[in-house]
């Protein structure tokens, strides 16, 4: 049997952030290790626990959700923070991602979201809730060829492909299955884009592409 998931929870409303926790520590397969009501303390919390995942408010006093993930990922690279937070604006989105973040959900997500979220990101995954990921989807909806080729000359046009779909927060199987191709191909797809773009992971290459102004 797999060792659980040691999770912390930041949210400065206690009736949330308790009713969370209780929900969490009631399930198998994670472990609430600890909680935190603002940004500081979640920033020396996380540092003492070393938890595997922070489930991470945005907004919160002392300090906030978007610069604790920074600090924490930081301290910490191997600390998976996923961001549950009501912030739906593309700008805190993004910002998250920067400073870290390899998840997104907004509040409202049922149990089954944020237990797979936590999951996926403690095994190094990003991910994004369906809410979230239609918003990354229309953001890059509209992204004209040209402009991808400029942007990417190294990619072949298959890899300009894929990325949109990484982008549009398709997982692999998805990709797949949406371009017609063996899950071998597209993951042998997605580590050349990697390579070419120099990214660590999903969430970082789909910073690459907004940074570049794909979308726009």
């Amino acid at each position: 049997m797999s060792e659980a998931v040691r999770v912390m929870l930041v949210d400065d409303h206690p009736v949330y952030r308790d009713g969370l926790a209780a929900l969490l520590g009631s399930l198998d397969g994670v472990e609430v290790v600890g909680t935190a009501a603002d940004g500081l303390e979640a920033v020396r919390r996380a540092a003492e626990l070393q938890p595997d995942v922070v489930v991470m408010d945005v907004q919160m006093p002392e300090l906030d959700g978007i610069e604790a993930t920074r600090r924490i990922t930081a301290d910490s690279p191997h600390v998976g923070v996923v961001v549950l937070t009501m912030a739906e604006e593309d700008q805190t989105l993004f910002a998250a991602m920067r400073a870290g973040a390899r998840g997104y959900l907004l509040k409202g997500a049922n149990q089954a979201e944020i237990v797979r979220a936590i999951t996926a990101v403690a095994q190094g995954e990003a991910i994004f809730g369906p809410a979230v990921a239609r918003r990354v989807a229309e953001f890059f909806a509209a992204a004209p060829v040209a402009t991808e080729q400029s942007v990417f000359p190294q990619l072949t046009s298959r890899e300009r492909e894929v990325l949109a779909l990484v982008a549009a927060g398709r997982s692999n199987a998805q990709i797949a299955s949406e371009l017609f191709l063996s899950p071998k191909t597209v993951r042998n797809n997605v580590s050349n884009i990697f390579a070419k773009l120099h990214v660590a992971d999903r969430a970082e290459a789909i910073i690459r592409a907004r940074d570049a102004g794909l979308g726009r």
